[in-house]
């Protein structure tokens, strides 16, 4: 178990409404998450007592947008961190298919929400993150300074998987683009080898461990956290698929130094999201 003395930031956690949680695309995940994903729309008090009882400081919540617009929107993260500021940090969404309604979308949630990242789901836009649509977001984070956040590796849900995966995409928006900080969350499975080359090799390319929990890491990334990689790997669980106690009941287990853990934990995420 985590020494509770060591503050934890969750980097990818999300606060689902009746909209969210009526997703087709949570079908597969219920199924093989054993019923650990909620069916019916959860209080925010519920979710405040997951994170108060696990002993997470801070959690950053995050939008979702797709083809069909937004499923978790940005102003309803915004009005959850107003009413928990201390506790949660906003990661916005924006539309790909609109180029300059997704520029000036990144450019509220920074300016006016305040907003510490973006993220994009590949899988449910069905566009690997080289797609051009992408790019006058990626030119906005810049702009604004901010990470751009993503899921890398398969897909859970019934869709494509190719767009998960992090060569060539990947690594052609991390060369194109080196000023960008990108966080690849849910570790890149099948492709974590894939994934720790390409946080070996640019500077600014980061893992989130969220969707696994601890006994799934695989040993490459463990191998990565505990050698030259334990400045680029952060904590994360996907909350509500996996609840946050469940994720670090077995951090313990990793046999971390102090220093790895102390980084994974949450300096990482600090670093990364200037929080």
């Amino acid at each position: 178990m985590v020494d509770h003395d060591i503050p934890v930031v969750d980097a990818w956690m999300q606060h689902p409404n009746a909209e969210f949680l009526g997703q087709d695309f949570l079908e597969s995940l219920r199924r093989w998450t054993g019923g650990e994903i909620p069916e019916a729309d959860l209080p925010l008090d519920w979710t405040v007592q997951a994170y108060e009882n696990s002993g997470v400081e801070k959690a950053l919540i995050s939008a979702w947008w797709g083809p069909d617009g937004p499923v978790i929107s940005n102003d309803s993260v915004a009005e959850i961190v107003d009413e928990k500021p201390d506790m949660f940090e906003g990661v916005g969404s924006v539309p790909l298919d609109k180029p300059m309604e997704a520029v000036r979308e990144v450019r509220r949630c920074v300016e006016e929400l305040g907003f510490v990242g973006i993220r994009i789901v590949p899988w449910f836009w069905e566009l690997p993150p080289d797609d051009r649509r992408y790019y006058p977001v990626y030119t906005e984070c810049v702009e604004q300074d901010v990470p751009f956040c993503l899921q890398v590796g398969h897909t859970g849900p019934l869709k494509p998987s190719e767009t998960g995966r992090p060569i060539p995409y990947l690594d052609n928006v991390a060369r194109e683009f080196p000023e960008l900080t990108v966080v690849g969350g849910h570790i890149g499975h099948p492709w974590t080898e894939e994934m720790v080359a390409l946080a070996t090799k640019y500077e600014n390319v980061y893992i989130d461990t969220s969707a696994y929990k601890p006994k799934r890491y695989p040993d490459k990334l463990v191998e990565f956290m505990k050698g030259h990689g334990s400045d680029k790997v952060l904590f994360g669980t996907n909350y509500p698929m996996i609840q946050p106690n469940d994720c670090l009941s077995g951090v313990g287990d990793l046999d971390l130094s102090e220093e790895v853990e102390r980084k994974f934990l949450y300096e990482n995420a600090e670093g990364v999201f200037g929080i």
